[in-house]
């Protein structure tokens, strides 16, 4: 008899609310404030707060921090807006650094 398994997310370090699926990784080579930080298309079950502009590695951008929406964690932010034409990619998309999630169902 086959085992039922869910989609392979990732969970708030902190509450374990689910807050991202494995499918909606874009890449796992980007730096948050905290280290390692991977880029997701979609992210659920979180929080956007205000925008404002910061000076990142790859130039300036305006973003938002995101917080779990059950223990209110800072799990990364949401790319808003790049300026450069080059990182254009970014926008809408979410940092979610690898110390604040972990792995389920895998």
């Amino acid at each position: 008899m086959a085992e039922m398994v869910g989609p392979r997310l990732y969970s708030c370090c902190n509450c374990r609310n689910q807050v991202a699926l494995h499918d909606d990784v874009i890449s796992k080579s980007f730096q948050g404030r905290n280290g390692r930080a991977f880029l997701f298309s979609h992210a659920m079950n979180i929080m956007v707060g205000r925008k404002e502009d910061r000076h990142l590695m790859t130039g300036l951008h305006t973003v938002a921090d995101v917080y779990c929406c059950d223990c209110r964690e800072v799990l990364g932010w949401k790319y808003e807006r790049a300026y450069e034409e080059s990182q254009k990619y970014k926008e809408g998309k979410f940092i979610l650094e690898k110390s604040k999630i972990v792995k389920e169902n895998w």
